[in-house]
């Protein structure tokens, strides 16, 4: 396989790697730091972390590779197959809280942990959209733009629901509203999976040129100067949680502009830095994120019940550590055996 193809086909997999490290740390962050730790500039600069660089890119490169698939049945059933991997893992990582809410230990909502509108959910209903919409639109790329814009800004005009049927709610969740269940609601968040489509028709169809740009030095200074001059709304943004899990089309466009320099950043790196043993690893965590992504929450979710908002420095780092140890472990022996 010559250098070229190897790059592009491990490059986004090492993208994938440093995102699952950046969603660990931050879930450490929220579930497992003081209040004060996790207010102070450590704790933001962790929420940083934990924002476009993990979530967002993670779902590009998903929605990259998700147009690239031929069989538009498989590609539903996957989704369906995702979606119901994320109803078990809210079960699984809420299990302790929920048998303490079952015993009356601690008054909570069970519904809002095991219907919690997580990545997964999101991650399932893109890929079946993506593959509906290949069959309804193929690759017109205009469509595709004007489908992201209104992805993107619809939360802001769409009605919430105010009555009585709680099941509307949970319902409602999933696609848009500020209900504290939801964290990744289809508007605004399918808009990150669709600009990895929208990317990959825009370099099929323009393929020197795109990699030509993509090398340019010149490109790569002018997203750095961007994301100098409009950093500070982005970094108030992704700190606010809420405001993160609900943002708008405006923070939309300055994820895209974080992510074209976090891309070509990365990318001119991976090629320098490719023949290191722990960039091998990031790439293994990238090639393995969904079982990556479960094992961690399984964990930080269950012990994050017996030890929530106690953990200062450096046992946070310790906890890192050691989630990403047995993570790894675990993940490994999941791959041996699927293997068999």
């Amino acid at each position: 396989m010559n250098h070229r193809l190897a790059d592009r086909l491990t490059s986004p997999d090492f993208l994938k790697g440093i995102a699952v490290l950046c969603m660990i740390q931050v879930h450490l962050m929220e579930l497992f730091a003081t209040y004060d730790i996790y207010g102070s500039f450590s704790g933001k600069i962790s929420l940083f972390l934990g924002g476009v660089p993990a979530a967002p890119v993670f779902m590009v490169v998903m929605g990259y590779f998700a147009i690239r698939a031929r069989q538009t049945g498989k590609s539903i059933m996957r989704g369906l197959k995702i979606l119901f991997l994320g109803l078990a893992l809210n079960i699984g990582l809420n299990a302790h809280m929920l048998l303490k809410i079952f015993h009356n230990s601690i008054e909570l909502n069970p519904f809002h942990y095991i219907f919690g509108v997580d990545i997964l959910f999101l991650a399932g209903l893109s890929i079946i959209s993506i593959a509906l919409l290949k069959r309804l639109i193929s690759e017109n790329i205009i469509f595709w733009i004007i489908f992201s814009v209104f992805i993107a800004s619809a939360n802001t005009f769409l009605p919430d629901y105010h009555g009585q049927y709680a099941w509307v709610y949970y319902v409602q969740a999933l696609f848009w509203g500020n209900l504290e269940w939801s964290y990744f609601p289809v508007f605004p968040w399918m808009v990150y999976p669709i600009l990895g489509v929208i990317y990959y028709f825009i370099e099929i169809r323009f393929n020197s040129s795109v990699i030509k740009g993509l090398q340019s030095n010149l490109l790569l200074a002018g997203f750095a100067v961007l994301n100098i001059l409009f950093v500070k709304y982005g970094f108030a943004i992704t700190t606010d949680l809420p405001a993160y899990y609900h943002h708008t089309a405006l923070f939309v466009l300055w994820a895209v502009l974080f992510m074209g320099f976090w891309l070509l950043l990365f990318k001119r790196l991976y090629k320098y830095i490719a023949d290191y043993k722990a960039i091998h690893y990031v790439v293994w965590a990238g090639e393995n994120v969904t079982a990556f992504y479960v094992v961690q929450w399984l964990l930080i979710g269950n012990i994050a019940t017996a030890i929530y908002r106690t953990q200062s420095w450096p046992m946070l780092f310790v906890w890192f550590v050691a989630i990403v140890l047995v993570s790894t472990f675990v993940v490994k022996a999941w791959v041996a055996i699927r293997k068999k």
